[in-house]
């Protein structure tokens, strides 16, 4: 039997959201802290982790493919396993727990959202021949304390909340993440310093509701005093994500104009145009106000590039409903839209809604708005034709390997060809770039 962990070989494999990927990172430095060697794949991996979403019911359905297709894959030659261990984490791990073991005898660890720090434990347990589970809820609140293996080196995800309590009708987060609480601003302030120390070049702080930081902590949301500690560390590029329209406040819209590290780009979930249908969905905000909140933002930052998640065929949805979303998305103009067709999720009120929308007018409604978008996106990009902007490089574009991609700081691909000299810029080093073409989803240009 085995005593420790040392010299097990893993994958992980991540669905969903920016927190999945930052408690992949978690998972992955954890492991590797304990012995464990990353391998590119499941055929040679003693252990394969599904950090999980569900979200949406075609996350459901692909987990269980990439689960069923492992079910008759012998572990790789040399493993000390008797069989590979397969271990699901995350959301769909937080919500169903044990009776993934049930539907899924082939499956052997379950780990909720709260329940990162006891991986390696269950892992043990698992390779005893013991089905592990662990959905407590009252585990460590953040992840924060375990090693982290990041994806890339100048880039770091830094969690400042976890839960939500806006419960809107048809999200299941909530339920899975549990209810919103805050991290402390002395512990955000030293990650941000440490990465800062560690060469980190751009923060992401991450929250189901960024905006309403500090709520239970202090009774009043205070996210702009968050920005201005970690912008007081010296970090080059500062981004956020997500936005409820509801709680962003004029303090944070200032920062825009006042910060110098944050970066001039905002992911803003409007979700419908509708106030009949945003009242169904408890966003507690009307399309007057969203488009109030956005011309406000525009004041503070001109030329700052908008980002937002809608969804179609919500129930009850007409299509006088849709229209209003369309004339959304025409006057606002953003430069990327998440789109979704509506998926029921058992436990969220929306589930028990009559009126259903056909999936046949969703999908038509689906492709006449990502048309719009596609339109409005291409608008935005051409406004940045023949600007110089620093763009942070990731490394060989894989549109196209012989060129360069970064971002900029409005957070658009650009694609970059090596320069005459040879010198080529750096994964994670910030170059000049002049835009020589616009497309609808991304850039070219040329290393000045």
């Amino acid at each position: 039997m085995l005593t420790g962990l040392e010299g097990l070989t893993f994958s992980v494999q991540t669905f969903g959201c920016q927190m999945n990927k930052h408690d992949s990172e978690r998972i992955i430095g954890m492991l590797e802290s304990l012995g464990c060697q990353e391998v590119a794949g499941p055929e040679e991996s003693d252990i394969v982790i599904f950090v999980t979403c569900c979200v949406r019911e075609s996350a459901d359905t692909r987990l269980s493919g990439h689960v069923m297709s492992l079910k008759d894959h012998p572990v790789r030659t040399g493993s000390p396993l008797d069989e590979r261990i397969i271990a699901i984490g995350g959301c769909i791990g937080q919500r169903d727990g044990e009776a993934l073991t049930q539907r899924m005898p082939h499956v052997q660890v379950v780990f909720g959202t709260s329940a990162l720090h006891a991986l390696p434990s269950l892992l043990l347990q698992a390779a005893s021949g013991a089905r592990a589970v662990d959905t407590h809820e009252d585990g460590v609140l953040f992840s924060t304390d375990l090693p982290a293996h990041r994806e890339h080196a100048w880039a770091a995800w830094l969690p400042i909340t976890v839960g939500c309590n806006n419960f809107c009708t048809y999200c299941i987060v909530p339920h899975v993440r549990g209810r919103e609480r805050s991290r402390a601003l002395e512990d955000i302030r030293a990650e941000a310093e440490a990465c800062v120390a560690q060469g980190v070049k751009e923060i992401t702080l991450l929250g189901q509701n960024v905006n309403s930081y500090g709520r239970d902590l202090h009774g009043e949301p205070r996210f702009a005093e968050v920005l201005d500690a970690v912008d007081a560390t010296g970090i080059e590029r500062l981004r956020f994500a997500t936005s409820h329209p509801k709680d962003l406040s004029e303090e944070v819209i200032r920062r825009f104009s006042t910060l110098r590290s944050l970066m001039p780009a905002l992911h803003l979930p409007v979700q419908s145009g509708s106030d009949r249908i945003l009242a169904a969905m408890n966003r507690r905000y009307t399309q007057a106000r969203y488009l109030d909140l956005i011309h406000r933002v525009r004041d503070a930052c001109p030329g700052i590039a908008l980002s937002t998640d809608i969804i179609v065929g919500f129930p009850g949805e007409t299509e006088e409903d849709f229209q209003q979303t369309l004339e959304v998305v025409d006057e606002v103009g953003y430069h990327q839209v998440f789109t979704f067709i509506y998926s029921k999720r058992e436990g969220t009120p929306a589930a028990t809604y009559p009126d259903e929308v056909p999936r046949e007018v969703a999908q038509d409604r689906f492709g006449r708005l990502v048309e719009v978008v596609g339109l409005r996106a291409l608008e935005q990009n051409q406004k940045d034709m023949g600007a110089v902007v620093p763009v942070l490089f990731e490394g060989p574009s894989k549109k196209d390997p012989r060129l360069m991609t970064g971002k900029t700081p409005k957070g658009q691909t650009v694609h970059v060809g090596a320069p005459e000299n040879g010198c080529v810029p750096e994964a994670g080093s910030i170059a000049s770039v002049r835009i020589t073409e616009a497309k609808t989803w991304y850039l070219t240009g040329t290393l000045l």
